[in-house]
């Protein structure tokens, strides 16, 4: 029997979709480097809106901590944030966790990440009224990663707290 040969064009197509397939995998490697420390949920007082209400949004801030050994780069986080019980996307975020031009070093921490939700609730009530509304719902975030040219991967979920968070994440009060 003949050795089997391959064409070129075959040989440029599998080539193609190996590399394909290794530069558009999921972000894997930034979950498994990445650890979050330091998480705090609550609601953002968003200020005073058009006819004098109150805005609250769901919010999450976090610290990455590099547990690889390596020197990370170019990763995106995404936070999707959902009313409990409901699988529509109620908000997001959107934004660099750690930036190609400040790579993160092994063992090091990302600054504060603090991310918002672009909806929420708004209300006449005070703030801490509106947490104790009978018709409030809450709400939880999931936290996505994506390196490079890669697809999203879910690094955590974390419900969202019932307290208030001001403009500073230390300045949080529970109903």
């Amino acid at each position: 029997m003949a050795p089997l040969s391959l064409r070129p064009a075959v040989c440029s197509a599998i080539l193609f979709a190996a590399l394909f397939s290794v530069s558009c995998g999921s972000s894997v490697d930034a979950v498994a480097s990445l650890e979050p420390i330091d998480v705090v949920t609550g609601w953002f007082d968003d200020g005073i809106i058009q006819g004098g209400k109150n805005k609250l949004v769901p919010s999450v801030s976090l610290k990455l901590r590099n547990k690889s050994n390596q020197e990370l780069k170019s990763i995106q986080i995404n936070a999707i944030f959902r009313r409990v019980g409901e699988k529509e996307m109620w908000g997001e975020y959107f934004g660099w966790a750690i930036p190609r031009t400040e790579p993160l070093a092994a063992g090091a921490e990302t600054k504060l990440l603090v991310m918002h939700s672009t909806l929420g609730y708004t209300g006449d009530q005070p703030r801490m009224q509106m947490l104790q509304n009978r018709e409030f719902v809450d709400a939880k975030v999931e936290i996505y990663l994506k390196q490079g040219s890669k697809v999203l991967a879910k690094l955590a979920e974390y419900p969202i707290q019932r307290q208030l968070i001001t403009r500073s994440t230390a300045e949080t009060k529970t109903p």
